[in-house]
């Protein structure tokens, strides 16, 4: 997967590059099929915000969040995230095909 960083008003140091990496791998165990992503980090007085637009097969999925650190915002960032990829995969999942195959054992 492609990883994208932009920072405004914020320079995006090693620390924090490698932060984010960490917390994506979460993203790519829960789904592999992600093309890539695009985060933009944002400092605006004491607000930190932090926005990802993902790319996966099929849809553009985008999360942002606004705390006071910008660790925090990066967390509650890849748990939305998180979450959107697991229902999108969820959907893409064919659920009948099981049922099929529970009835022919029945």
């Amino acid at each position: 997967m492609q990883i994208n960083l932009t920072g405004h008003h914020v320079e995006i140091t090693p620390a924090i590059r490698d932060y984010i990496n960490e917390k994506i791998q979460r993203i790519e165990r829960h789904f592999e099929n992600a093309t890539d992503i695009h985060f933009i980090l944002t400092v605006e007085k004491l607000e930190h915000k932090a926005e990802a637009t993902l790319n996966v097969s099929g849809n553009t999925l985008h999360a942002h969040s606004v705390e006071e650190d910008m660790y925090a915002a990066i967390d509650s960032l890849t748990d939305k995230l998180d979450r959107q990829v697991r229902k999108h995969k969820e959907k893409i999942t064919d659920h009948h095909a099981r049922e099929r195959n529970k009835r022919n054992y029945s």
